[in-house]
């Protein structure tokens, strides 16, 4: 299985930390956001790696090479003019297109469980299954309506907390028909793709389990941090 860690975010509020670095090197206890993810995907077997890059892309080709220290291959690509989180994946329709792959919000600290994602794709035969994070700050993130594993409805970024819905941790599963609903240019999951899939009954989800931390901001930075170095 191959995955796609969308790392092109500019990452203003994190500033000054941001200043020179993209917001998915930042360091939270020690590592960097995207080092994180590599490490804990790796340990799960997955070892092809795509990266799109925006803002200050060589810290990141610095820093991980094509890899191979990480025992992991690394496809990078660059976006001059930012795509968003569906349009990425326009420059990597040949990479992914054999089977079913995962696409990551790369900014935030998680441990991301494969296995049950891959368990309700499998048997809902979706387009794309997203794991729901059942924390109440829905303000940054997308709110997801959903019965069993169906998902019925998606708001973007409501800002407040809805009755019965959970949050859009940010971890898809996908199969490759989806690129085909991808336009060039700018593309978001969140206003572009998602609620026509979800209008079709193409989306299938299922509750993340573990922990998720946004770290968008310095208060949201510490509290990750204290909370790995205390696990």
């Amino acid at each position: 299985m191959k995955i796609l860690l969308l790392s092109a975010g500019l990452g203003t509020r994190l500033r000054p930390l941001t200043d020179r670095m993209p917001k998915v090197m930042v360091q939270v206890a020690g590592k960097p956001c995207l080092q994180r993810h590599i490490e804990n995907f790796r340990r799960q077997g997955i070892e092809d790696f795509a990266i799109n890059t925006h803002y200050q892309p060589e810290a990141i080709r610095r820093y991980f090479g094509d890899g191979s220290q990480f025992g992991v291959k690394i496809t990078y690509s660059y976006e001059p003019i930012l795509l968003g989180t569906a349009g990425a994946l326009t420059n990597f329709r040949d990479f992914f297109q054999d089977d079913s792959f995962i696409v990551v919000y790369a900014d935030v600290v998680a441990d991301f469980d494969i296995k049950p994602a891959l368990q309700v794709h499998s048997s809902t035969n979706s387009g794309m299954t997203i794991a729901l994070d059942n924390s109440r700050d829905m303000g940054p993130r997308g709110a997801v309506f959903f019965e069993g594993h169906r998902v019925r409805g998606f708001i973007e970024k409501p800002g407040r907390e809805l009755e019965g819905a959970a949050i859009n941790s940010g971890f898809y599963i996908v199969k490759p028909e989806v690129l085909g609903r991808i336009p060039e240019g700018f593309s978001d999951f969140g206003k572009d793709i998602l609620p026509k899939l979800i209008k079709e009954g193409k989306v299938s989800c299922f509750m993340h389990r573990g922990y998720i931390f946004d770290v968008g901001t310095p208060d949201d930075l510490k509290k990750a941090g204290d909370f790995l170095r205390k696990t």
